[in-house]
């Protein structure tokens, strides 16, 4: 398993970690979205999702991973 911790903005309420990490889920990972640093903890299988996919994933919902 991987861990990365990402940088996210344009998330600013439990509406937006709620939409983050269904969309990690989506993409078969875990996140735990820490929304004051505005940063979100992945971790996946690198064998079966891409950060990328994951990364996509987020930026599907309207927030940009930076």
């Amino acid at each position: 398993m991987s861990n990365v911790v990402l940088k996210v903005e344009g998330m600013s309420c439990g509406h937006c970690v709620s939409a983050v990490e269904k969309a990690v889920s989506g993409a078969g990972a875990a996140a735990k979205v820490d929304l004051p640093a505005k940063t979100v903890a992945v971790e996946y299988d690198e064998a079966k999702v891409s950060l990328d996919k994951i990364k996509a994933a987020i930026e599907d919902q309207g927030y940009d991973v930076v």
